[in-house]
């Protein structure tokens, strides 16, 4: 296995912890990038790796972006981010997350959890029971916290929106094609607030039916997993997995404007400047993708309630525009500008 420090993708990272529970089959990661300002927040990805580098370049890379991603947010939270690693028939036991629950407290309040790809809030109360550092569990009705999923779709609208008067002058979504790459949570509870808008959509999941069935329910067209990042429409939204802006799928795009709610979907940082070098308009993911966070950390530090929640959720488009500003006015990539900024939250400027 490679030194992770060596990795690209090793950034400074304060730790990188890796767990193992016989008992349980329990192989985790949870990756500590910056605890600067307060305990690093990032949920956990429950996902099968080809190997074992790759789950150490994802947590690497997904814990980097909760660092900025907090920051962005106005949260007093670092980054980190945890993977576990599922087998082939992602098997999963109350014994594994029990195990991973203690992995968790082992670090003492470091790192702090939440549902991502392949958890669920049923999970988030499993390990709640042998740690206290999660976040992402049923509250009651007008609290903060719960599943983040919709709240994460809320912000990427949000910010779709934002992107669609920027780079298109149009006040509203109504008559705008939208390319929706994966129709999960986040996918699907944004292509449902644009549908009530009136926009044109064309969707596509890795579950092809799942794309279908959305698309009958919405009057929406679909196409396959393959073909939606080639699809000509006035925006982009990837809400699947990251690293799909690629230098060959950069050159193939047919959109002015790229706004989802993946993370990394640069797949290097050289994809920034070609993203930039074709005139699309970017929301970088970690900015316009922050509802979740911004639901379940609120819930973690019991501060304000679902109202409070909606307030800061609707600063994204505000923070777009700041970087889309500066990234206009001196030339320079969306995600570069953003990048700057964090960076400078998190002492690191």
């Amino acid at each position: 296995m490679t030194a992770p420090w060596t990795l690209p993708d090793f950034d400074d990272h304060e730790g990188l912890h890796l767990f193992r529970d016989a008992a349980s089959g329990l192989t985790a990661i949870i990756a500590v990038h910056s605890t600067h300002l307060g305990p690093a927040a990032g949920g956990t990805r429950f996902w099968h790796y080809p190997n074992g580098d790759d789950a150490i370049v994802d947590a690497l890379r997904l814990s980097r972006g909760m660092s900025f991603k907090n920051a962005m947010a106005g949260l007093p939270m670092g980054g980190g981010k945890a993977v576990i690693l599922a087998d082939t028939l992602r098997t999963k036991t109350p014994e594994m997350l029990a195990a991973f629950g203690r992995a968790i407290d082992s670090l003492g309040g470091r790192y702090v959890t939440a549902e991502d790809v392949g958890m669920s809030d049923a999970d988030m109360v499993a390990i709640a029971k042998t740690t206290r550092h999660v976040s992402g569990l049923p509250v009651a009705a007008g609290s903060a916290g719960g599943d983040p999923g919709p709240t994460t779709a809320f912000g990427v609208y949000l910010g779709v929106l934002a992107a669609i008067k920027r780079a298109l002058g149009k006040d509203s979504a109504q008559g705008v094609h939208v390319a929706i790459q994966g129709v999960g949570s986040v996918g699907g509870g944004l292509a449902r607030r644009l549908a009530a808008d009136g926009a044109k959509l064309t969707l596509a999941d890795a579950d092809a039916a799942r794309a279908a069935k959305l698309a009958d329910e919405l009057g929406a067209s679909h196409v396959p997993a393959a073909d939606i990042l080639t699809v000509e429409a006035d925006v982009l939204s990837p809400c699947a997995l990251g690293a799909i802006l690629t230098e060959a799928s950069i050159a193939a795009l047919r959109v002015p404007v790229v706004a989802g709610g993946a993370n990394n979907q640069l797949a290097t940082p050289n994809d920034a400047d070609r993203v930039h070098a074709r005139g699309i308009l970017y929301a970088p993911d970690y900015v316009i993708n922050a509802g979740g966070i911004i639901n379940v950390a609120l819930e973690y530090l019991g501060e304000g309630d679902r109202a409070e929640v909606e307030a800061r959720v609707r600063r994204i488009p505000e923070r777009l525009n700041e970087v889309w500003a500066e990234s206009a006015a001196n030339d320079v990539p969306a995600a570069i500008v953003a990048d700057r900024m964090a960076k400078r939250l998190i002492g690191r400027g």
